[in-house]
């Protein structure tokens, strides 16, 4: 649908264009909508910020699930401020995606109709208390490895709006640290809350870097448009280095027997994900995806009233201002 929507351009395949084109972005200069673009470009910006926007839409939906159950005024405060900014982030990236020249509602008609998907990791069920601090800690975390680096992305409103996201996600992940070393210097039935939360999202945390890059089919277009600025594994090894330790000081097991520091690398070796589960999810049948996408639904009929209050409000609008002229 988005695709009728872009201004369609004779030169496209120029290689003189493209050759221009792609000189600018290895100069590091930033790509602005009104700048010619090859249409694959534009197309992978699209899926990429669109996909991005639906994340952290849904994203909301397995915390806003413990508002109402947080276990102290300060911590539901805290919670509420932070599905707030996730649907912050949704809009900056929807805007973003806007100067592409696609809207808002076709975008959301793409995840209604299964042509967009949102990040695996929120069609994973949130039980208990701690796994508020392991989504902050590892799902926020994870996010935050992914995007710092957008923040250079070669389009210049996607790098912009990362700009204020990262410093909020970055906050997020140190509020859901900092909610499970808390819940780890209490009781024993709280030190176990903390280790299954552990156990059941670290392996969806890797999964949000996307697959391994020999099965990636976007990566090297995306990399060399620097659209993308890391490989999925250069990102996940990072992920792993550096949350490792977080998860000792905080007395947790990462729940990995393969997990191991290698001198000669200077990295950890890890366990990868089941790639299997993470198709398998991608395709609708992860333990919340129907529920998720119920909910969406919802949303996007609750709000067909709103959609044609404001259609007609414009139109009238824009037939006064005919009548004036």
């Amino acid at each position: 649908m988005y695709a009728q929507m872009i201004k369609s351009e004779a030169t496209q395949d120029d290689p003189e264009k493209l050759a221009a084109f792609q000189a600018r972005i290895d100069r590091g200069e930033k790509i602005e909508p009104k700048d010619w673009m090859p249409e694959g470009y534009r197309k992978t910006l699209i899926r990429q910020i669109g996909q991005h926007a639906h994340s952290e839409i849904v994203g909301q939906l397995p915390e806003g699930n413990w508002i109402t159950r947080a276990p102290s005024l300060e911590r539901k405060v805290n919670l509420l401020a932070k599905v707030q900014d996730e649907a912050g982030h949704g809009l900056y990236l929807y805007c973003a995606a806007e100067t592409l020249g696609v809207s808002r509602d076709a975008l959301t008609e793409m995840l209604l109709d299964g042509r967009m998907k949102y990040s695996s990791i929120f069609n994973y069920p949130t039980l208990t208390w701690a796994d508020m601090g392991a989504v902050g800690w590892l799902v926020d975390g994870a996010a935050i490895m992914n995007q710092v680096p957008l923040q250079r992305t070669s389009y210049g409103p996607y790098a912009r709006a990362m700009v204020r996201i990262c410093k909020e996600e970055s906050f997020h992940q140190r509020q859901g640290y900092h909610l499970l070393l808390k819940m780890m210097a209490g009781t024993d039935d709280q030190k176990r809350m903390c280790q299954d939360a552990l156990n059941r999202f670290w392996y969806p945390a890797l999964m949000m870097f996307g697959p391994s890059d020999k099965d990636s089919v976007h990566s090297a277009q995306s990399m060399a448009w620097k659209i993308k600025m890391n490989t999925n594994d250069e990102l996940r090894q990072k992920f792993v280095d550096e949350t490792v330790p977080q998860a000792e000081y905080l007395g947790l097991t990462v729940p990995d027997d393969g997990l191991v520091w290698n001198d000669a690398r200077g990295h950890y070796d890890f366990t990868q994900p089941d790639w299997s589960e993470f198709y398998n999810v991608l395709q609708g049948n992860g333990p919340c995806n129907a529920e998720r996408m119920a909910a969406r639904r919802k949303a996007w009929d609750d709000g067909a009233w709103v959609r044609d209050a404001m259609l007609a409000h414009g139109q009238k609008k824009a037939a006064r201002r005919k009548a004036a002229e």
